[in-house]
C-alpha cells in the first residue's frame, strides 16, 4: 500500500475504542475466531495449520518479525468493524476529514503568474464530499496514484481555490508527498 492509503487506515484506527490485542496469541485466537477455522487463518498468513494451533495454546509466544507484522495486519483489518464503519460514515456525511501534508505543489494558472512548484507544508479541513471519494476509492482497491489525485483535487478545490471564491482558473500539481496525515 501507499503512504495515502496507509494514512486513510491510520486516520480510522484512531476511532477504535478498545485496543487492538497485543499478545501473538491473543492476536492468532481472534483471527481465528474471525476465519472461522485454524486452516483458514493458515492460509491467510502463509504458515501452516499446525503452527497456528501451537499459537493457540501459547506454545509458541514469539513470532518471526515477517510473520508478526502479517498477523498485526490481518487482525487490524478485521477489528472492530462497526466502529470503522461508523467512523467512515460520519466522515463523509457530517464532518469531514483533515489532511495535513508537506509535498509539492505546482500551478497552472493565468499569464503573468508563477507556476514553479515549490514545497509547502498544508493542514486542511476536508469537506464531506471528498472524504467521501476517499474512501470509497480506498474500500474499492484504489492505487496510491489515484487517491492522490482526489486529494489533489479537493486541496485545489477547498484551499488554493476557496470553493470557487478565487483563482478560478488555477490547475494544481500535487507531487513528490513527503508526509502526509489524515484526522478524523
Amino acid at each position: 500500500m501507499g503512504k495515502l492509503a496507509d494514512g486513510l487506515d491510520k486516520a480510522v484506527h484512531e476511532a477504535f475504542t478498545r485496543p487492538i490485542p497485543k499478545s501473538a496469541g491473543a492476536r492468532m485466537r481472534y483471527l481465528v475466531r474471525q476465519l472461522k477455522s485454524t486452516r483458514a487463518a493458515a492460509q491467510q498468513l502463509g504458515i501452516s495449520q499446525r503452527t497456528v494451533e501451537r499459537y493457540l495454546k501459547d506454545q509458541i509466544r514469539t513470532p518471526r518479525k515477517d510473520l508478526a507484522a502479517r498477523l498485526e495486519r490481518q487482525v487490524a483489518a478485521r477489528w472492530q468493524p462497526q466502529i470503522r464503519a461508523r467512523a467512515k460514515q460520519r466522515a463523509a456525511t457530517t464532518q469531514g476529514i483533515v489532511i495535513d501534508t508537506r509535498a509539492r505543489f505546482g500551478y497552472t494558472a493565468a499569464p503573468g503568474s508563477t507556476d514553479d512548484a515549490r514545497l509547502r507544508h498544508l493542514t486542511v479541513a476536508l469537506p464531506p464530499a471528498y472524504a467521501a471519494r476517499l474512501f470509497d476509492a480506498r474500500d474499492r482497491g484504489a492505487t496510491d496514484e489515484q487517491l492522490q489525485n482526489i486529494a489533489a483535487e479537493a486541496l485545489q478545490e477547498t484551499y488554493f481555490k476557496d470553493g470557487g471564491r478565487r483563482a478560478s482558473g488555477l490547475l494544481v500539481e500535487y507531487t513528490d508527498v513527503e508526509h502526509i496525515e489524515f484526522g478524523l
